[in-house]
């Protein structure tokens, strides 16, 4: 199994090189575990996409109606003519009801919007023609109405979807093919009918592949977007994203939210002494050290030079306090000189008062900042003093631990 898990790990690659990680490649298959900064910016760009497929339908769907008026008769005109403007009011709302929020709920309700009005418009449609005997050009014009649904599953295409997503969208319009075969059992030229529905099925498979395949470019540029270079953790723009979504979550939700201010110690004297080289290779394995301490849903951002943030989802001051003491004792690493690599730590949480995520970042830079002032290598998560030293921390940890 694993050697056929390769194989196919390996024809991906070769058609999509340097896109996709390993890990990742499970992200084309279904939304969970992406990232919230992946879901944020997929969000968006589902919701633009959604307004203008919308906004093209609601200009185009109320002037066919004029190719209806010079070949159908009055009473079949006027009834597919009301049907348009329905369907017209209805993408209308969606231009006007929806906005870029970066939630993937609310793209989800967008895009099952978008899909299920002209759905409905063609199983309604199909009913009124089906009444009407035509011929001729009528008859032409009435077929066109037929190539509603390819044209909907063409679109899937423009839309960065995962192979279930685009499943979820699909199904319903190839039922709504079904269910209009099924309503003409009697008329049905079956033949004809499961041609349409195989060629269906076939455009439904290249739009999932099309789908699939500009959330594979959006998760390598994300990736290369919010990533330091050096560090590999994530970048300080990366970070500010993440810090404002966690903060309004935790804020509507009632949740912890907590924040650590990393700053390794006497770092300018390891690249006065040893090169810059050598304190990008500091910087490095300390980043490395702190990703190996993290929980899922943490993040590490490198915040600028030899200073990080670590962002603490659903912990409160206490639990941060513990986790910053664990990862202290743990170390940041070594030197050149083989010497312990050492850090100042501030943490704060947020709490009554606190509006802003910029307050809980401006509160745990003071705190650690005091901590450095009054002897380093040393956890604050109070506004008066260091909240532990060596000692201390060294049996409060034991403690916790117990």
């Amino acid at each position: 199994m694993s050697r056929l898990a390769n194989i196919v790990w390996t024809r991906l690659t070769g058609l999509m090189p340097g896109e996709l990680n390993r890990s990742e490649l499970g992200w084309l298959i279904t939304p969970r575990g992406h990232f919230p900064l992946l879901e944020q910016r997929r969000a968006t760009m589902i919701v633009n996409r959604v307004r203008l497929f919308a906004f093209l339908f609601a200009v185009l769907t109320p002037i066919w109606a004029i190719i209806d008026y010079v070949f159908f008769s009055f009473p079949l005109w006027f009834s597919l003519a009301a049907l348009r403007l329905l369907a017209c009011g209805a993408f209308a709302l969606i231009v006007f009801r929806y906005r870029p929020s970066g939630s993937l709920s609310n793209a989800y309700h967008a895009m099952a919007l978008l899909f299920a009005i002209p759905t409905l418009f063609y199983v309604a449609s199909h009913q009124i023609l089906s009444g009407h005997p035509l011929e001729g050009f009528s008859a032409a014009v009435a077929a066109g109405y037929a190539f509603l649904p390819f044209v909907l599953l063409a679109g899937l295409a423009i839309f960065p979807l995962t192979l279930v997503e685009s499943i979820v969208v699909a199904s319903p319009i190839l039922l709504a093919q079904a269910l209009s075969g099924v309503l003409n059992w009697n008329m049905m030229d079956w033949p004809s009918f499961a041609g349409a529905f195989w060629l269906l099925a076939l455009i439904t498979g290249v739009s999932n592949l099309a789908g699939m395949s500009q959330l594979a470019f959006m998760i390598a540029l994300v990736r290369q977007a919010i990533r330091d270079p050096l560090t590999g953790v994530f970048s300080r723009r990366s970070g500010e994203e993440t810090l404002e979504l966690q903060f309004t979550i935790a804020k509507r939700s009632m949740a912890p939210l907590s924040i650590a201010f990393i700053d390794l110690d006497h770092f300018k004297s390891v690249n006065d002494t040893f090169g810059h080289e050598a304190g990008d290779s500091v910087l490095k394995l300390a980043a490395a050290t702190i990703s190996n301490h993290l929980r899922r849903g943490d993040m590490l951002v490198r915040w600028g030079g030899e200073e990080f943030v670590l962002i603490l989802p659903n912990t409160d001051i206490v639990q941060a306090r513990i986790a910053m003491m664990r990862l202290r004792h743990s170390g940041f690493g070594f030197r050149p000189d083989e010497q312990p690599v050492t850090a100042s730590i501030g943490i704060s949480a947020l709490e009554e008062g606190i509006e802003d995520w910029r307050q809980l970042i401006e509160i745990a830079d003071q705190r650690m900042y005091f901590a450095k002032t009054h002897g380093r290598n040393q956890v604050c998560d109070r506004d008066e003093s260091a909240s532990v030293d060596s000692d201390s921390a060294a049996l409060e940890l034991q403690q916790s631990n117990a």
